[in-house]
């Protein structure tokens, strides 16, 4: 019978004192809530963020293609293309190219001056002006700066730049 009461209080001395400590911790569970949910949200809300700024990327090389594209075909001023035109109408300038590229329809893209070069064909560039002709290089810059903006980290912007190549080939 000893033994029995023995065993009882001592139960009895653990249950209070497991009583006793969960009283302690009342509210930690709300605690330990909302930091997993800020991590959880930050880290979310990342990954979406992510998604933003690739699809952006991928508008800029489609306005960079097609400023390359807009270059090419009106880059040379030579063959049947251009006999009803005249020169000024035929080839665009650095201006038009860059005109045509944020009329696109992608907002705040800042398009750089279009660079021509000579091809690895042998052709030279021409001493005064553009080396707009017929088997040269042209290539266009398009750059954006995208706002990363993620819950609980302080924004920073993301310096996004896609360069199309392509080369004049009528």
């Amino acid at each position: 019978m000893i033994n029995a009461r023995k065993f009882r209080r001592k139960i009895a001395l653990a249950i209070w004192r497991t009583q006793r400590h969960a009283a302690d911790e009342r509210g930690a569970a709300i605690i330990e809530t909302a930091l997993s949910l800020m991590v959880f949200l930050s880290f979310l809300f990342g990954i979406m963020e992510a998604g933003f700024a690739l699809y952006t990327y991928n508008d800029l090389c489609e306005a960079s293609r097609e400023g390359a594209r807009y270059a090419i075909v009106r880059g040379a001023t030579w063959g049947t293309a251009c006999a009803s035109y005249t020169s000024s109408d035929c080839t665009a300038s650095p201006t038009q190219i860059q005109s045509y590229v944020q009329s696109i329809g992608f907002t705040g893209i800042t398009v750089s001056t279009p660079v021509y070069t000579a091809f690895a064909n042998g052709s030279t560039c021409p001493a005064t002006g553009p080396c707009n002709s017929w088997g040269n290089q042209v290539a266009i810059t398009v750059t954006y700066n995208f706002p990363m903006t993620i819950p609980f980290i302080p924004t920073q912007t993301l310096a996004l730049s896609s360069t199309s190549a392509m080369i004049i080939a009528q």
